[in-house]
């Protein structure tokens, strides 16, 4: 599990998030939603230690991430930003190589080289491993992030839980991309257990494969539990100011504008 336990942040005068309070399960497919500037990338980065709360505590199971020292939770948590540029000519493989980088010095083991692979393979990426990243398109360049934020937790690390946040992983892909990467996503976390949070927009989405939302609104928690509880026409209005339709069936949540 990871929790985070009365979470507020502030820059200068302006205060980002408020007293936020929630846990995610393992196994689960953790989804945080919200209009622009509601915090769900600032929560992303408080959860994933790369900045520090104003107030609060964040927990990845019983031990607060303060006192885990950064090489050891780098062995279990990955992270994939926004951010998705490389400022070197790397080629595809090396990209996803930096995903093992928490566990070797000098040079990868053969097990490290054999992740990397199966990554690779799993995202269907063996045609471009020997590509430039720099010429991929953008969508190329996310489900290249995506073999190799996976590589970085794809073996089990003395049976310790392991922890993958996303931040807007769908922004660079297309519809058949962001449907394949979903997919993939289930099937990855009921086999690994990954306790899984992720920022998206696309609140259908949310509603097909969400199995925890957490409705963000200026700074708060609107609602947060099942997707069917969360995903109501009155959150939705209150979130974004759209009034919209639900449609729940076979535990999904479909929304019409």
């Amino acid at each position: 599990m990871l929790r985070a336990e009365n979470i507020s942040f502030q820059i200068g005068k302006r205060l980002l998030l408020q007293d936020i309070s929630v846990a995610f399960q393992a196994g689960k497919i953790n989804l945080i939603l919200g209009a622009n500037g509601a915090g769900k990338s600032t929560l992303i980065k408080i959860l994933s230690g790369m900045i520090h709360p104003k107030s609060g505590q964040v927990f990845y199971g019983n031990q607060n991430i303060k006192q885990i020292k950064t090489h050891q939770l780098a062995q279990s948590r990955a992270v994939l930003s926004q951010n998705i540029e490389v400022s070197f000519p790397l080629t595809v493989w090396e990209v996803v190589l930096m995903g093992r980088y928490p566990f070797f010095r000098g040079a990868p083991s053969a097990q490290d080289k054999a992740v990397c692979q199966e990554t690779i393979s799993f995202f269907d990426l063996q045609d471009f491993r020997h590509r430039n990243y720099a010429t991929l398109s953008g969508g190329e360049k996310q489900r290249v992030h995506f073999a190799r934020v996976a590589a970085q937790i794809w073996l089990p690390k003395k049976q310790e839980p392991h922890y993958l946040l996303l931040d807007e992983p769908l922004t660079f892909l297309d519809v058949y991309y962001q449907f394949d990467f979903m997919n993939k996503l289930c099937e990855l976390v009921k086999k690994h257990g990954w306790t899984t949070v992720g920022v998206v927009h696309d609140l259908n989405l949310a509603g097909k494969y969400g199995d925890h939302i957490t409705l963000m609104y200026d700074g708060r928690i609107l609602a947060q539990g099942e997707k069917i509880s969360v995903l109501t026409k009155e959150n939705i209005h209150q979130a974004y100011g759209l009034l919209a339709e639900t449609v729940i069936e076979n535990n999904a949540v479909r929304l019409h504008f």
